[in-house]
Order: structure tokens, then sequence, then C-alpha cells
């Protein structure tokens, strides 16, 4: 049987040594020491992670037990590992680990104190503990670092893989938790964002019921006003929430309790593909700084010059670097409920317009659908668009039903009167194969329109099928007419009504996982938000 883990004795039974809170300069020594990377000019550290991806949402557990049965919502989507599976994985974590260096952050999730949760992050490698540094508030107290009593301990070892036919796992790759001994381990991955993702979970399940947990970013205007931006990854949400004329409240994970927002973590993990710097100055002012990580980032051996736009490696190039990197971010604080939120989506059929303005039933459809579409590889050098559904922008191992999270969502915006929109970073009028993305500075002043209240001034014309609400104009100049209604800006407008049909259709399939686990009431608003007339007549006209 695993205990609790107990700080010191891992180090002494089976660790050569264990560095604590090293500060930032000492981890680069032990970086450049172990060959884990490469100082670049300026002073950011280049990092390798391989071959390595996110783990499939198949390969990450919880321990099934007497503590986890009575208080997990258990599912097919909820993979369950035995007691005895975990124990056996565990103890050959610790003889792969037998006299190696490790390398471990205490640290807090969390920017308020009333609702901060201490962890512990014990890494095989230094540049993942500079990475957790990085991510998460520090304890600043010498006696209260000597003190800390972590809520959960995340052990991340790259080089260790699982053996699926003696661990009870799928594959070589995992994450599992174990609730009991409040242990979660991760293995066969050098994906950073896995330690992120991780601690989400942990503050999705730890904090209390109060706090609703959100992947977002989140700023602020002169006057107070608060703006969230919620997507899936590659949506733009970090991009356009780095705002030279607003401030940063953080980056990714943020909680939203009875008196306001404040955010989970200390760090900012941007993607570098495309980036500019005369179109995201302070994001990429971070990529020549000391302390940033450079994930796969392409560097001249010889002048240790980056080269961004090299995407040969692989185009999932990431900065992570601390919130106080960036001029404009308010390091910690409980801020006022939000009076905009933007659901982002990057939809690369064309269909959805930049950007639109929608009721609470519609919004709260858009978050639990969290639909968005990536690029899958069908041949070397071939890309296809897929559609992507997720629950809530990502759904977390230990979460509650997509229903009860929507209920809250729903709840939020009605009880503070919170403007919604729907913002598309991707393609509108034309399909990604022939079409233009839509130019961030266009998201930028679309944006500034909103929560400037000057959107809101001008006519609105409802979508013949989605039946949310486009801008007839934009005010500022910036953004022509005809780009905000997609069926202007199609090139044939019957070849678009196809594309909108196939969308509205794996829309509809999509919500029918729901329909049994919503109530009556919130099933019929969500029979309104998509209007199904339209949808068989358009049908019906093509068909002919």
């Amino acid at each position: 049987m695993v205990e609790s883990l107990d700080l010191e004795f891992f180090e002494r039974a089976h660790l050569r040594v264990m560095h604590r809170n090293l500060p930032t300069p000492m981890l680069y020594e032990k970086i450049v020491n172990n060959r884990e990377g490469q100082i670049a000019h300026l002073g950011p550290v280049v990092v390798r992670t391989g071959h390595y991806s996110p783990i499939a949402a198949e390969d990450k557990y919880i321990v099934k037990d007497s503590h986890s049965e009575k208080i997990i919502t258990w599912s097919p989507e909820k993979n369950a590992l035995s007691e005895n599976h975990f124990n056996i994985l565990f103890h050959r974590m610790l003889a792969y680990m037998h006299a190696q260096d490790a390398y471990a952050q205490d640290c807090l999730i969390g920017s308020v104190a009333e609702y901060r949760i201490p962890i512990r992050i014990i890494t095989e490698t230094a540049w993942h503990s500079l990475f957790a540094r990085n991510m998460f508030y520090q304890i600043m107290d010498p006696e209260k670092l000597a003190s800390i009593e972590p809520a959960f301990t995340i052990i991340h070892v790259p080089g260790f893989t699982a053996i699926p036919e003696m661990d009870g796992t799928r594959s070589s790759a995992f994450v599992i938790v174990n609730l009991q001994k409040k242990l979660i381990l991760i293995g066969g991955s050098s994906y950073a964002a896995e330690i992120k993702q991780t601690v989400f979970t942990v503050a999705n399940y730890m904090m209390p019921e109060n706090v609703f947990c959100m992947r977002s970013s989140a700023n602020i205007g002169p006057d107070g006003d608060v703006a969230i931006f919620m997507g899936r990854e590659e949506t733009g949400k970090t991009t356009l929430a780095v705002d030279p004329d607003r401030k940063l409240i953080g980056d990714h994970a943020h909680g939203w309790s009875d008196k306001g927002i404040f955010s989970l973590e200390w760090g900012g993990y941007a993607k570098l593909m495309d980036i500019e710097a005369d179109k995201q100055p302070f994001i990429y002012a971070c990529t020549r700084k000391f302390g940033t990580i450079l994930e796969n980032v392409a560097m001249n051996p010889d002048t240790r010059r980056l080269d961004l736009a090299d995407q040969r490696l692989t185009e999932n190039t990431r900065a992570a670097y601390p919130i106080s990197h960036l001029p404009n971010a308010l390091r910690e604080g409980l801020f006022a409920h939000p009076k905009h939120l933007f659901l982002l989506t990057c939809d690369a059929f064309g269909v959805l317009p930049p950007i639109a303005r929608l009721t609470p039933e519609q919004a709260t459809y858009a978050f639990m659908t969290a639909y968005t579409s990536k690029f899958i590889q069908t041949a070397p050098g071939e890309f296809e668009p897929n559609i992507i559904f997720s629950v809530v922008f990502g759904d977390t191992m230990l979460a509650k039903p997509a229903h009860e999270y929507g209920k809250r969502f729903m709840e939020k915006i009605l009880k503070h009167n919170i403007t919604c929109w729907m913002l598309n970073t991707g393609w509108s009028g034309e399909p990604s194969y022939r079409g233009k993305r839509i130019p961030i500075a266009v998201s930028r002043a679309l944006i500034k329109a909103a929560v400037s209240g000057e959107l809101s001034k001008v006519a609105f014309e409802a979508d013949p099928v989605f039946q949310f609400e486009i801008p007839c104009e934009c005010p500022g100049g910036v953004v022509p007419a005809n780009l905000l209604n997609p069926r202007e800006a199609a090139e044939d407008a019957g070849e678009y009504e196809m594309r909108a049909m196939s969308l509205v259709t794996a829309f509809l399939e999509n919500f029918q996982q729901y329909e049994e686990m919503v109530p009556e009431e919130m099933r019929a608003m969500m029979s309104r938000i998509i209007s199904i007339d339209d949808k068989l007549d358009l049908e019906e006209f093509f068909s002919m």
C-alpha cells in the first residue's frame, strides 16, 4: 500500500538529492549543466519536447478505491485504475528515480489568500521545475515555505513510461490521480502543459463550491470593467487578453466567486506561431527575457538568435513566462464580476461571423459545447480542418456532469447581467483552404468596440439559422462592414449555406448527449438556439 508522500523519506530512500525551490538563476545552471536546454540571445532558455504531445484523455486515470468511489461521478469518460495497478506503477517509478536528482517547487494556486491551495510539484528535469516556478504563485516568506503542507503533490517523470500489460494502462504515457493519497503521477511525456492542466484539475476539485473554475484569460479596463475570454487552445485568448490599453488579470485559468474573479496562475503560456513584434509587442518581448522558457523554438546554434517564424520542428512553439514579464499585468487581487464575456472559437469552415452577440441561453450552449476546429494531418504536408467539440472548453478528470457547469454558468451571467459575445478568430465567409484568417487587428477592434459599449449602439441583424445577432457595422473604421456577415463575405451564397448546414448538423448531433441530462426547461431553451425549421427548409432546398 502506498502511504501519503513524505518528502524527506522520499528523498532519503530513493533519490541522490532533491533540489528544493531553486530560484531561476540556479535552475538555469542546472538546465545547461544537464544539457536540457540552451540559453538564447537576450536570456530565454530554449528547450525541446521531442516527439511528445498532449496526453490523450484515454490515458488519464483516477484510482478507484473506497474514497474515490464515494465522491466521483463515475462515467465511461472517467478511466478507473485499480489500487493494485497504481501501487505497481508507483513503485516502478520510484525504482526508475533511484539515485537520481529531482527538483521540487512548493507553489500556490490562486492570487487571493482566501482561496489559495498549496501544491508541491516534483520533476525529473530542471526545466520543468522552472516551468512550475513560472506558472504558479511562489511563497516568498521563508518560514511559510519551510513549513508548507501541500494539499496535493504532483510527480512529473517524462523519462518513465508505463508498461500497459503490467500497469493496467492503455499506453506508455499517463496521468494518474490518487485522491486518497493526494498524489498525481505524470509520465511518458515532456509536454509541459500537462503540469498546468493537472494543476487546474486540482483547483477544480479543491476550490469551495461557490468558486466556479474557468479555463480563460481576463483583463480589466481603466474604469474597472472586467472582460473574460474563454476558448480552447489556439483560439487566441492569450493574445487578445494581453491588450496594451487594458491590464491583464491572468492568462489561462480563473476562479469566479460570489465576490468576483481572481487568477489561479502566476504565469503565461503563449503560442508563438505567427507572432510579430508590432502585432503582439508584449508577448514578443517576453521571448527576449531571462526566465522565459521557449519550447521547440528554432535558434541559430552559432549566434543563439531566435527564428520564431521557423515551424519545422512543430507548429506548437510556446513561451512560458512569469506574469511579471508583462508591463500591464496585475500580479494578484480579487476583481469585479465581468461586464463582458467572450466565447472564442477558431472556425476553419468560414461559417461563423467575426463577432456575434449572444443571449444567455446561446452563451450557455456555446459554453457547454465549446466548438472549434483543428487541422488534422491527412498526408505528409496536407492538413484538413476537423470539427471539435469539448465539454466546457476542456473537461477535467474530476469534473462534474456538463449540465451542472452549464447551470452554474447561466446563473452567473444572469445574476451579474453580463453581455456575452461569440468571437471567431478563424475564417469567415470563405473556408481556410480558400480564404484568409481574420486579422488580429480586426479581432482587437471588435473587442475594443464591445467593451467600450460602442458596438451595442449599432444596428444588429439575427442570423437566420444560428439566431445570434451580428452587428451591421463596427465603430472605429478598422473593420469593413462586409466582413461582419459571413453570408455577405462568401463568394458563393449557395455553397456557403451548404457549409453552414453541415456545421449546424454537427451542433445538433453533439447536443444530443445532453438531452437526457439537462432539465426540461433548459432543454426547451436549447432547442430555440438554432432554428431547426430554417435548417430543414434549407436542407430541402439544397436537395432539390
